[in-house]
């Protein structure tokens, strides 16, 4: 067996590009997700380490030296923080040049050619899934007998081995809470919205909804959701319980945890007996029976995509939701005491000014607790980003994502909608949500009963008016 580095690479200072992210990009306040995608692979490779660079404040320099203890590194990319991290690559290949080095992530796995060109240091990339595949490199199976790698040959070329078969057996993955106990300190994760510290791992892949701006279905998960037996997903939180026992909340990151709801409710029950607080992502059509259900077991919060309160725009993206359904969902979800955060996206085809008027006034009427606003970020291997590029909505100078500082960007302008329009109404809309007296209140409500709490709102809200400073500046 190799001796094997697993990096989330450092980058853009409180750059959250974790390979649990699906917006790689600073966040309005400081925000981790967990390394999940590499955790997996490092579970399966015995005497491994996973280093998470840029939650951990891990610098190159600290990182460099230990190119020469290892003889596989594999990195996790992005496309926002791609030519960074094919700078890392290099600097450890200088430091040691027998170091193999390959990257996974949706940029490698949709782009192989395009990146391997891009940076000589790479050895080969993993496309798709790539758990098993690096466990194969890792225990020494050459190059072109591994399924689902694109690699530099001895001439110089690249070569393009078969796609690996889709894992249809979750319950084959290893823990990754083993390797977060192992390597990772848990109070380094903060997400805004859940507890703290919090734990987040996946009880399943891939999402049935045909949503044409995410970037996980159509890259790497795919859109049959696969999934782990509820046993098995209760046998790691018993385990994560007893690892971390300071954690207070756990974090199921599935794309649609909701998706298969007779399974939603038989997780749930086992947590219950667990006595545990958790969240999840889910579609704002939960019917509110399975609601009870899930709240009744110990859920606290729902992680919501609305997207946008036009109709439309809904269509125009595939998203498969009713204004209607989501109103009475949220309305349901208010009504049994399960807390919402909703997200929302501008830009998204179809944007105008009057329809991001519409989506502000829907999300201050349907009142989610806290929110995140995004803007529509079209990815490589999308199809939002095959729409952008065919009628010219992006362009080259908006093609990474992000800004020089590693702040999101509004990539896509239209021909009534221009890039700073887009990005401006992002801090419109914030201040348009969260400076209302109902939502102040509420906050400070939320302050009072709990020092803790107040302590870290008045830290995120700092960080909040510094990121919106930031923006001005960019603008």
């Amino acid at each position: 067996m190799m001796k094997t580095l697993f990096l989330q690479p450092p980058s853009f200072d409180g750059f959250d590009g974790g390979a649990g992210s699906r917006y790689q990009a600073r966040r309005e306040i400081r925000s981790f997700w967990y390394p999940t995608w590499l955790a997996q692979p490092a579970a399966l490779v015995p005497n491994s380490r996973l280093i998470d660079a840029p939650p951990a404040g891990i610098k190159l320099d600290a990182i460099l030296p230990l190119a020469k203890d290892y003889e596989l590194l594999i990195i996790h990319t992005s496309t926002p923080s791609f030519a960074s991290d094919a700078r890392v690559a290099a600097a450890m290949k200088d430091e040691n040049p027998h170091l193999r080095i390959g990257f996974v992530g949706a940029k490698v796995a949709v782009e192989p050619a395009e990146s391997l060109a891009a940076a000589p240091a790479i050895d080969f990339v993993a496309r798709n899934e790539f758990d098993f595949t690096i466990q194969e490199i890792a225990e020494g199976l050459p190059f072109d007998k591994v399924d689902g790698i694109s690699y530099r040959d001895a001439a110089g070329g690249f070569t393009h081995n078969r796609d690996r078969a889709i894992l249809e057996d979750m319950d084959r993955l290893p823990f990754v809470t083993e390797v977060y106990k192992r390597d990772l300190k848990i109070e380094n994760y903060f997400i805004g919205y859940l507890k703290h510290p919090y734990v987040s791992l996946y009880t399943g892949r891939g999402c049935k909804s045909r949503c044409t701006f995410c970037l996980w279905p159509q890259t790497v998960g795919g859109h049959r959701y696969r999934v782990r037996s509820p046993g098995h997903v209760a046998e790691e939180i018993a385990l994560a319980k007893r690892y971390f026992p300071q954690a207070r909340e756990f974090f199921f990151d599935d794309d649609t945890f909701t998706d298969n709801l007779p399974r939603a409710e038989a997780i749930a029950k086992e947590l219950g007996r667990l006595g545990v607080t958790w969240s999840c992502n889910a579609k704002a059509n939960v019917p509110r029976e399975t609601l009870k259900v899930l709240r009744d077991n110990g859920l606290r919060l729902l992680l919501v995509g609305y997207e946008s309160g036009n109709q439309q725009i809904l269509h125009n993206i595939k998203k498969g939701m009713r204004i209607e359904v989501a109103k009475r969902f949220t309305k349901d979800c208010h009504e049994l005491g399960i807390t919402i955060h909703g997200t929302f996206i501008l830009g998204l085809p179809g944007e105008t000014k009057e329809t991001i008027e519409e989506t502000i006034r829907f999300a201050t009427e349907i009142n989610p607790h806290t929110i995140q606003v995004s803007l529509a970020a079209p990815y490589p291997g999308t199809f939002l980003h095959k729409q952008a590029v065919e009628n010219g909505w992006l362009d080259a100078a908006h093609a990474e994502l992000i800004d020089e500082h590693g702040v999101q960007i509004a990539p896509l302008n239209y021909p009534h909608l221009s890039h700073s329009e887009i990005f401006d109404s992002v801090e419109v809309f914030y201040k348009r949500f969260y400076f209302r007296a109902g939502k102040i209140a509420s906050i400070v409500n939320e302050m009072v009963r709990s020092p803790q709490m107040m302590k870290r709102r008045l830290r995120e809200g700092i960080e909040f008016f510094h990121f919106l400073r930031e923006r001005q500046m960019a603008s």
